[in-house]
């Protein structure tokens, strides 16, 4: 018998969730072992939220079904001020866009799920797309999310992006992003990532801002540049994949990381433990590319890939590509360290540039994030 603390208010009876098990063919990291099929739970935090959480006055529910305090994501965090609150987000498909301004600092985000697959906020802006009143999107503003503010905090959410560019053969600014990051601080557990271009923008709010970010057992699905952007990012324990494409006839099909660090910031990208799976053709996608964008002429993007599982959709061969020939790859902080699988051979000298162990001493999570241990919440 669970504890009278845990027990769900009548209200918030759309928070229950029905736990049945997930096979083998999640496209996930695997995660812990699930509720039995059938369990059902009286706590409304699925397996990714905390109970001691439900317990602060500072907790407000979503739900579409109107069981919650608010129907949509955006209207809860509209309506909340100040810093420390968290939305229990029950499972359901949020098509909208939601934007979290830098004075709604250390929001914790829970999804009600057993799966982030559970809760999912999705929106189909295009950089090229069309605004009301006229203009277009750009990169930024096609953001399904926008999260500013220091602190930030999501576990088993996915954020996607579904704009196709099947669907719109005449708008050319592809990029279509399911979430802009920028916030210091700002960790996501067990999170899923989905979209084709620019899927995961993780960056900071100015070029002498050197935002923080941590990203554990997460999977991220694109096809061109889908994790870019100037923060000090950790991927730990993540999954990438890269997705077919029927619009193009030869390879490349795209880029898995496009960093854009600045010059004064030693730290970028760095993933580690993780691993890049394909559902494109073997050696058809590039691991990196710098990008330097025309807003800051001085960046030097970084990226260390290391103790990574390569799959073969990794052209091995020429695992790196330059975005602009004026700023060659080789020229920018790229690295390597005892990464396995076939994308990861090394079968050409200086293709893939690889640490010693002496500097692989410091491109650890400890390294980039200092003082930051967002490790010690992850589940």
């Amino acid at each position: 018998m669970p504890s009278p603390h845990l027990r769900l208010p009548l209200s918030r009876r759309g928070f229950l969730t029905a736990g049945a098990a997930v096979g083998a063919a999640l496209a996930l990291t695997p995660l812990p072992a699930r509720a039995a099929a059938g369990a059902r739970r009286p706590c409304p935090f699925g397996r990714y939220g905390s109970p001691a959480a439900r317990l602060t006055p500072q907790t407000r529910y979503v739900a579409p079904s109107g069981h919650g305090d608010f129907t949509t994501v955006q209207s809860a965090v509209s309506a909340v001020s100040g810093g420390g609150w968290t939305l229990v987000i029950a499972p359901g498909t949020y098509r909208e866009t939601v934007a979290v301004d830098v004075t709604r600092t250390g929001m914790t985000w829970l999804g009600a799920g057993d799966d982030p697959r559970d809760v999912v906020i999705v929106h189909d802006n295009a950089a090229g797309t069309p605004k009301p009143g006229g203009g277009t999107y750009g990169t930024t503003g096609s953001a399904t999310t926008l999260v500013q503010a220091d602190g930030f905090t999501a576990r088993g959410i996915t954020f996607a992006n579904d704009w196709l560019r099947a669907d719109h053969p005449d708008i050319s600014g592809t990029q279509a992003v399911a979430i802009k990051v920028q916030g210091d601080r700002s960790a996501f557990h067990h999170c899923r990532f989905l979209g084709h271009q620019d899927t995961l923008y993780a960056d900071s709010m100015a070029l002498a801002v050197f935002a923080r970010q941590y990203f554990a057992h997460c999977y991220v699905e694109g096809d061109v540049d889908f994790v870019f952007g100037r923060a000090t990012a950790v991927y730990e324990h993540c999954h990438f994949r890269t997705l077919n494409r029927t619009d193009l006839a030869s390879a490349p099909y795209g880029f898995v990381f496009a960093p854009s660090t600045a010059g004064a910031n030693p730290r970028g990208y760095l993933v580690t433990g993780s691993r890049v799976t394909s559902d494109a053709p073997d050696a058809y996608y590039k691991l990196a590319r710098p990008w330097v964008p025309s807003s800051d002429r001085t960046a030097r993007p970084s990226l260390t890939v290391r103790d990574t599982h390569l799959g073969p959709g990794i052209d091995a061969i020429v695992p790196y590509a330059n975005m602009s020939d004026d700023f060659p790859w080789q020229n920018q902080r790229f690295a390597e360290y005892r990464n396995t699988g076939p994308g990861a051979v090394v079968s050409v000298p200086g293709n893939r540039p690889q640490l010693t162990a002496e500097q692989a001493g410091s491109a650890t999570r400890e390294g980039y994030l200092g003082d930051w241990t967002p490790w010690k919440e992850s589940r």
